[in-house]
């Protein structure tokens, strides 16, 4: 064989590789990390059971969804929300089709708004268990209006809740990892804390923010190792997150129960947060396309992200005038395209 056909051979081995790679994140639901993690890493169920775990926003969708997967691993589980009917109704659940037993689950009602009660409420769940080895920070809310027309009081109770409430409760538990030397924080934070979208500049503001704090907290904790900070940025999943979405005044949600069939199922994300959370990632980001494409871009190539983020911006702003899902559409085409 000459070498001028070896050559020619490599190169179009390379390009194929190439193809084949190009073909696979069109239609990846993860970031390259998180989805090698899933092929090769460590298991959630070889590194996650017996361990204490607190999740917050544990009442509905995906703190909901947690419990239940977390609920086969052999955890204890602490489920706290706002809603303690809600929290019993996922007990149940979890106890009736997962490996646990009555005294494995501890129900917390905790507000992220009353900070002055995190601290009674940390001392309960080292009370039960004795330890915390990872909490979940899942709680929170999400905004569905125009900037020019929303209250400074909805900005006011995003900070609160999401930024402030999950901040203050991380102070708390976080003594307790340091004098272990040991534990994971798992933020739950947004793809949007990571890219920009209108109609939530409260809420991206609010996920920025927790993107800032927790990668400082990750950089100022070097010296302990064992303890792992994960943000963790999902994209659209099924869920009441925007039909619990405060709009122009914080005494009114959106209360709109669109389709949601065309987003990532609440398994299929919890299922990767618990790969990241077995692999001790740093950060993930966990959406279909095209919203992790645009996650790549705003990264890498931030005026073409720019360009195409004002474009959709449009489209967005209409589908929310007329009442239907925000992103829709953006699945639609993609679906249509590549699928």
């Amino acid at each position: 064989m000459s070498w001028d056909l070896l050559l020619w051979l490599l190169a179009l081995c390379a390009l194929l590789a190439l193809v084949v790679q190009l073909v696979r994140f069109l239609r990846a639901d993860g970031d390259l990390t998180l989805l090698w993690a899933e092929w090769q890493g460590r298991r959630p169920e070889w590194e996650l059971t017996d361990m204490v775990v607190w999740v917050t926003g544990a009442s509905s969708g995906i703190g909901e969804e947690l419990a239940y997967q977390l609920s086969k691993l052999g955890v204890s589980l602490v489920l706290s929300s706002r809603r303690v009917h809600e929290l019993e109704r996922v007990k149940r659940r979890c106890l009736e089709n997962g490996n646990l037993k009555g005294k494995d689950i501890l129900i917390l009602p905790l507000d992220l708004t009353n900070r002055s009660s995190h601290e009674m409420a940390t001392k309960a769940v080292l009370q039960e268990f004795g330890k915390i080895d990872i909490l979940v920070n899942n709680g929170g809310v999400s905004q569905r209006s125009l900037c020019v027309d929303t209250s400074l009081d909805v900005y006011k109770e995003l900070i609160e809740v999401n930024y402030l409430g999950t901040v203050s409760l991380t102070k708390c538990v976080l003594p307790h990892m340091i004098e272990r030397k040991q534990g994971k924080i798992v933020t739950v934070t947004s793809l949007l804390g990571v890219i920009s979208a209108p109609l939530s500049a409260g809420y991206c503001a609010s996920k920025h923010a927790l993107q800032g704090f927790f990668n400082t907290l990750r950089i100022e904790l070097a010296t302990y190792p064992g303890i792992i900070v994960s943000n963790i940025c999902p994209g659209p999943v099924q869920s009441n997150i925007v039909k619990n979405a405060l709009t122009e005044e914080v005494t009114k949600t959106t209360g709109s129960d669109v389709d949601q069939s065309h987003k990532m199922a609440a398994s299929r994300c919890v299922q990767l947060m618990l790969i990241s959370m077995a692999n001790d990632l740093k950060e993930v980001w966990i959406a279909d396309q095209p919203f992790l494409l645009m996650a790549y871009l705003w990264q890498y190539m931030p005026t073409w992200a720019w360009w195409i983020t004002n474009k959709l911006g449009k489209k967005r702003i209409e589908n929310f005038k007329n009442g239907v899902d925000a992103d829709s559409s953006y699945f639609k085409i993609w679906k249509t395209k590549y699928h």
